[in-house]
């Protein structure tokens, strides 16, 4: 059986990945989403196991510890990380394809350690845009807001 394509869709908070995500998943059969780990507070709507695997920092750090990450990041003073459990789960369900809703610097970490994998830099179409998005989710502080577009501008 042939190792699924491993595909990255990175963006800035808010310039549309988790919508293309969907739209990808729902087009092909055979793709699954990796689900990540993450210390933050799930957003309204958002469902363990699904969304993401919430986690306490110390079960994460635990994890991390014992080697269980294909990368991990810190990203607004929370931690993320993709489980090599997630490769195995779609190697087992014979997916062709894996798709990581990822910052840059996970994306970097999952290159170095899977060449094969392919990444997607999504722009948003403006930074003016982009904050009206974040605005209008209306889940983040007026700081969160600002150092989400501070971290989009560094990545552009």
């Amino acid at each position: 059986m042939e190792e699924p394509l491993l595909l990255m869709l990175c963006s800035p908070s808010g310039a549309g990945k988790s919508t293309l995500t969907r739209h990808l998943l729902a087009t092909f059969d055979d793709v699954m989403f990796s689900v990540s780990h993450t210390t933050r507070a799930p957003r309204q709507g958002e469902q363990d196991g699904t969304h993401y695997h919430f986690v306490e920092r110390a079960v994460f750090e635990s994890m991390r510890e014992e080697g269980r990450f294909a990368e991990h990041a810190v990203v607004h003073q929370n931690l993320y990380g993709t489980s090599l459990d997630e490769l195995e789960r779609a190697r087992r369900e014979g997916k062709t394809g894996i798709i990581f809703d990822i910052d840059v610097q996970g994306a970097r970490q999952i290159k170095a350690r899977l060449p094969s994998a392919i990444g997607v830099f999504i722009l948003p179409p403006s930074m003016a845009e982009l904050e009206r998005r974040l605005r209008g989710r209306g889940t983040d502080a007026d700081a969160v807001i600002a150092r989400r577009l501070d971290k989009a501008r560094d990545e552009i």
